[in-house]
This record gives C-alpha cells, sequence and structure tokens, in this order.
C-alpha cells in the first residue's frame, strides 16, 4: 500500500512538472536590424545578395511579406514599437524625438508578468534605450559594434530562473558601410530607379557587405538563444525600416516601410512557412505580450497578431498607415501614407519644399549622391530620377499590382478617381482619430 500511494504520488508530482513546464512563459528573443531594405535579401528575392541566415532561420518558422513599419526614420520607429502607439500618440514623431514619459512601454508590460527585460545594442534610438524601463542597457552608442558579441558572453553567463526577454539591436547596415571584402561590385544589379554610376556601384557593394555582418550576426544570436534557453524561445527577426537610399529610408514608399520580419517558436510556428498577412511595428508591443501571457489596453493602436504566428489566421490588418515628419536640418517634409492590398495612397504635406535628406547632405555616408546630379546633367532617366527624389507632388496614388516600384503616379488619372477619394477619406479619418496635426 505504501509502495503504491509513493508511486502514485510520484506520478502525480511528474504530472504536475509536465504541466508547469508546458504552460511556463516562453522567452523572447529579438533580433534588430538597423536601415536594411526588405528586397535586399535573398529571403525577399535578391538575386545578387544572397542571406544565408536569414533563409535558415526562415526555415524554422514564418516569413511575413507584408510587414510594415509606423515611419521610416528611427526614432519613430522605435519608439511605436516599444510603445505600442503611432507617432503622433506617443509623441515621437520628428527622428531624435522621445516617446511621452508617462506613457507605459514594453519591459513595464513584461515586468508585469515576472520578466527580465534586456536591451544590447541600438534598440531604442541610441542613448534612449536608457529610458525605455530595460533591466539592463549596454552598448547603445552609435555603431558601438561590439553590441552582439557582448550581448552573446551575457546571454551564455546568465544564471536566472526568471523568463527573459532579450532585444539585440545590431548597427548594420546603417551607414558607414564597411569596406566590400565579400562582394564582387561587378556582379550588383543596380535598382532601375537608381542612377547607374561607378560611386553607385561601389557604394552598394559596401551596403551589401554591411547586410553581410548582419546576417552573420543574426545567425549567431538564433543560434545561441535557442542553445541557452531551449525551444520553448519565441524568436523575432525584423528591421526597423528601409536603407539610406534615395526612395528607402525617410520615405514613405514601400522600400521606406516595408520591412523583413521572420519569427520562430517551435511548437507553435509552423516551420517554413509564408504569410500575407499586414503587420504594422505597433503590433509587435501587444503581440509579445499576449505570447508572455498578458493583456495590453484597448487604446494601444496595436494588436495582437498571434493568431497569425500559430496559424489560425491568415489576414490581421486591412489597412497600413505610416508617417514621416522629418529629421531635423536634413529633411523637414511631413508626409502620411495608407496602403491596402493593391492601392497605395501618399499625401505630402509640404510639397512646397525641396526634399533633401542625409542621402543629399552628408556625402562622407552617400558618396554615390554626387555622381547621381553630375550625370543628370546630361542623362535623361539620371534627371528624371534626381528631379522625383527631391520633387514631391501633394499627392500619389500607386496600384501595386502593376506597379510594385510605385513609379506611376495615378491621382491625375480619371479611371482611379473613386479609389483616389476612398483612400483620401481613410486617411482623414485616421489622422482625426489619431489627433496627428500634419506635422
Amino acid at each position: 500500500m505504501h509502495l503504491i500511494l509513493r508511486l502514485t504520488a510520484c506520478v502525480v508530482c511528474c504530472l504536475l512538472s509536465l504541466t508547469a513546464c508546458a504552460t511556463s512563459p516562453p522567452n523572447i528573443v529579438v533580433f534588430l536590424s538597423d536601415d536594411h531594405t526588405l528586397a535586399d535579401s535573398s529571403l525577399y528575392g535578391a538575386i545578387d545578395l544572397d542571406t544565408p541566415n536569414m533563409r535558415r532561420v526562415a526555415e524554422q518558422g514564418i516569413t511575413f511579406d507584408r510587414a510594415f513599419v509606423a515611419s521610416p526614420s528611427c526614432a519613430p520607429s522605435r519608439a511605436a514599437l516599444l510603445t505600442g502607439l503611432m507617432p503622433a500618440r506617443n509623441g515621437a514623431e520628428f527622428n531624435h524625438a522621445r516617446p511621452k514619459p508617462a506613457i507605459k512601454k514594453l519591459p513595464a508590460y513584461l515586468h508585469d508578468l515576472g520578466y527580465e527585460v534586456v536591451a544590447f545594442g541600438k534598440v531604442g534610438h541610441y542613448r534612449q534605450t536608457t529610458q525605455y524601463g530595460f533591466d539592463i542597457a549596454k552598448f547603445f552608442n552609435y555603431h558601438e559594434d561590439q553590441c552582439v558579441e557582448e550581448a552573446l558572453k551575457w546571454l551564455e553567463a546568465r544564471d536566472s530562473d526568471k523568463p527573459l526577454c532579450l532585444f539585440v539591436g545590431t548597427n548594420w547596415p546603417h551607414v558607414p558601410w564597411p569596406q566590400a571584402k565579400d562582394i564582387r561590385a561587378k556582379d550588383i544589379e543596380i535598382p532601375y530607379h537608381h542612377v547607374r554610376t561607378p560611386a553607385t556601384r561601389k557604394a552598394r557593394a559596401k551596403y551589401y557587405q554591411a547586410i553581410h555582418r548582419m546576417d552573420r550576426e543574426l545567425g549567431q544570436v538564433f543560434d545561441a538563444a535557442y542553445a541557452k534557453l531551449g525551444d520553448n524561445t519565441l524568436f523575432l527577426h525584423t528591421s526597423d525600416h528601409g536603407a539610406q537610399w534615395p526612395f528607402a529610408k525617410w520615405n514613405l514608399y514601400d522600400e521606406g516601410i516595408r520591412t523583413p520580419m521572420v519569427a520562430v517558436w517551435p511548437g507553435h510556428i509552423e516551420k517554413n512557412v509564408r504569410t500575407p498577412a499586414k503587420v504594422s511595428w505597433v503590433d509587435v508591443l501587444p503581440t509579445l505580450v499576449d505570447v508572455a501571457g498578458g493583456e495590453t489596453p484597448d487604446d494601444l493602436d496595436g494588436r495582437s497578431f498571434l493568431p497569425v504566428l500559430a496559424g489560425k489566421a491568415e489576414t490581421h490588418r486591412d489597412l497600413i498607415f505610416a508617417t514621416h515628419s522629418g529629421d531635423g536640418k536634413h529633411n523637414d517634409f511631413a508626409s502620411r501614407t495608407v496602403r491596402g492590398d493593391r492601392f497605395k495612397y501618399i499625401r505630402n504635406l509640404e510639397s512646397d519644399h525641396v526634399f533633401t535628406s542625409h542621402v543629399t547632405n552628408v556625402v562622407a555616408d552617400s558618396p554615390y549622391w554626387p555622381s547621381w546630379v553630375e550625370k543628370a546633367k546630361t542623362d535623361d532617366h539620371a534627371a528624371a530620377v534626381v528631379h522625383r527624389y527631391q520633387h514631391r507632388v501633394p499627392e500619389e496614388l500607386y496600384d501595386l499590382a502593376s506597379d510594385p516600384k510605385e513609379l506611376r503616379n495615378l491621382v491625375d488619372d480619371p479611371a482611379y478617381a473613386s479609389v483616389l477619394d476612398e483612400m483620401r477619406h481613410s486617411l482623414d479619418e485616421w489622422m482625426a482619430e489619431q489627433n496627428d496635426q500634419g506635422n
């Protein structure tokens, strides 16, 4: 009888242990790249640039084909990620701006659920990372490129029973780009909407080298996460916006706001799948809190896409909204966009301004730009590209099904008048809801 009781107690104990294990909160690891245009990776179709670790991670989970940031510049984008609120509501509209101190941020939500929340590298906008409430925030200054190595050391040495949420923010492929050691410039495909010059090809090779560095670091963090934390770990990789090339960073074209996003969670996310679900960076906060077993207020702009991760939903958002306000003296050019499945509308609120950016103003980081301006003096295509970059009309409408590069503005085409009116109305309503003053 005593033996039976002991065996029964042992079985009950084992079952309770298994139940606790099954319901224990998962660890979360988020790897953020910096200034990476989605199309510049083999995972998203690049034929002249291999990103093997992005593909390897994607094979273990889900790839989002239509993930978007809230803003195509660093501080507003990252503030939206860490608050679940769009720029007009969180207060970080301009680059280098900070979200309002009183707003609850992601670390606080996860602290409520018993997590340790740690940031290595560029997670917030550089030193702003320290103002988000992370338990640890290190190596967040401009190009402290040891941040990934130090994150790996810290993770390996960690000894804690708390669930962990670890953010690792590489500085790559943000400028300044390194010398091209593994890239042959002659093999590079120059995008049609860029200007083909030797300086462009050389700069693009260096940019690709920076992507190689990012991809290598992604693989290192991915491997270390599962080696240390085990399979009950959600791993998320994404980027804050497009790269420092014309029509990408600081722009509301898809090259600026559409971002890579890959998620892995063994046993919860099916392997090697892609989803067309439209998600926004403001959705990341409620998703991570949902994964951790918590809830977020209904008045956040973000909504959890955990059903998409779990394969229980194929859609998430009908419309994507994004904003750009400016980046100090380099560009002061407020614009807003709404994007559906097929059509995209951009409103340029300061179209009387000449569009400038670090591309046009900081030659050290964008040495190819003077060659574009020089070629524009004698080449019609170059002249058209330079003019289009610096001179914007008040409204732009694109049919993404037939014009994915957003080169043919349909605003004046009467065949699309009803679509234009509908998109205008959607943006007007959204800006009113956001109390967006168009700054």
